[in-house]
């Protein structure tokens, strides 16, 4: 696919691991549609591997907690720059914003100012359904249109007045092959000792919050439950970081950072213990139960609460409509709310069935059959330069 005797050029920009893997995702996808499509942007390893050349390590930006990101403010606001000066000098044909809303929505908007004739697209959003809801209606402003990745954001933006969304489907849906388990893993969930997994977070301010915490948690389910085996995956980069948090713990845990590692831990899982995020999801789709839990700074707990508009946190429960998952949040994240709620996870209880009752459900929530999300996604973002045409 041309456009006025060219090839197609398309920049992405994604600022951390899971708008990385989305963002390869899409671009092999538009190859397979346009195979002369150009290519250029912000991303992670992945979409390094489908031709990014990035001109700084997104690792950069991994940051969490506003006194956090106040700290490295100068760097963040140097690389927003360096970022939106690069696509409005390439003037492609569309620019895909991925995740990351806190730095590619600047991107964004220093795009809009400079190149208003550029069509931007925000690959999934920022949560607008769960707080700040005023940004939905901000968007129009600078972004052309928005795809999901969780059926319900459509019907959000349309009713908070934000731009045209199509629900495109979670790229989860491509990764269900290594989720589920065969046969012989199904039995090893039941057999024991119980595979246990633990996933304190992918970013360094969550694991220093959170490490000690899950740690001492695990050592109380195990004073009581008996051996456990105890896989943690984790990214290669933080693996050091990792196994230094954990060093003390009581049950050690044999840590694990290539993908084919941590999706057989998953399809072999008793349970799992982890930090509210993508995860949670991953684990709900591979029918591990699971505790979730996080902390944060008192006072930006206090700011987000005002924020909110969920009473639930992780997304299998606001997809579910349900706490089915236990939620150590903030106060109750302590080794003893963390343990109390964990043990009846090790065996056949109603707490566990009520889990995997629940998350058997979601394949027909979020629609998982069908196309993968990433060739409608590409099937979206070529549309949308098409009208541009």
């Amino acid at each position: 696919m041309t456009r006025e005797g060219r090839p197609i050029s398309v920049h992405l920009v994604a600022g951390e691991e899971s708008g990385d893997a989305l963002g390869a995702a899409l671009m092999r996808a538009l190859r397979e549609r346009a195979p002369a499509i150009r290519f250029g942007g912000l991303g992670g390893r992945a979409m390094t591997e489908q031709g990014i050349v990035s001109p700084f390590d997104i690792h950069e930006l991994s940051i969490i907690g506003f006194a956090a990101v106040l700290r490295q403010l100068p760097r963040i606001l140097r690389r927003i720059r360096q970022t939106a000066d690069s696509v409005i000098a390439a003037r492609p044909d569309a620019l895909v914003i991925i995740d990351s809303p806190d730095f590619t929505h600047r991107v964004a908007r220093r795009v809009r100012k400079a190149a208003p004739d550029i069509p931007i697209i925000n690959y999934a959003p920022p949560s607008v359904w769960a707080w700040r809801p005023w940004r939905a209606r901000t968007m129009r402003r600078y972004v052309n249109e928005v795809l999901a990745i969780l059926p319900f954001e459509p019907d959000a933006f349309a009713r908070l007045n934000g731009p045209h969304c199509t629900y495109v489907g979670h790229p989860l849906a491509e990764r269900l092959p290594e989720l589920r388990p065969s046969a012989e893993e199904a039995r090893r969930r039941i057999a024991g000792p119980p595979l246990v997994l633990v996933l304190p977070g992918s970013r360094r301010s969550e694991i220093s919050r959170l490490a000690g915490t899950f740690g001492e948690a695990i050592a109380q389910v195990a004073a009581r439950a008996g051996p456990l085996e105890l896989v943690l995956p984790t990214l290669p980069h933080i693996a050091g970081l990792v196994g230094a948090a954990t060093a003390n713990w009581t049950v050690r845990p044999r840590i694990v950072t290539a993908p084919h590692e941590k999706y057989a831990a998953f399809r072999a899982a008793r349970a799992a213990l982890a930090a509210s995020g993508t995860v949670t999801l991953e684990l709900a789709l591979a029918q591990v139960p699971m505790v979730a839990a996080y902390r944060v700074a008192g006072w930006e707990a206090a700011l987000l609460r005002r924020m909110a508009n969920v009473d639930m946190v992780i997304l299998p429960n606001l997809l579910l409509g349900d706490r089915a998952v236990p939620e150590c949040i903030q106060e109750i994240c302590t080794a003893d709310a963390i343990s109390a709620a964990f043990l009846p996870l090790l065996s056949d209880t109603p707490e566990r069935r009520r889990q995997t009752e629940a998350f058997a459900r979601l394949d027909t929530i979020m629609g998982l059959a069908g196309d993968p999300p990433g060739r409608r996604a590409a099937d979206a973002v070529l549309g949308v330069v098409d009208r541009d045409r």
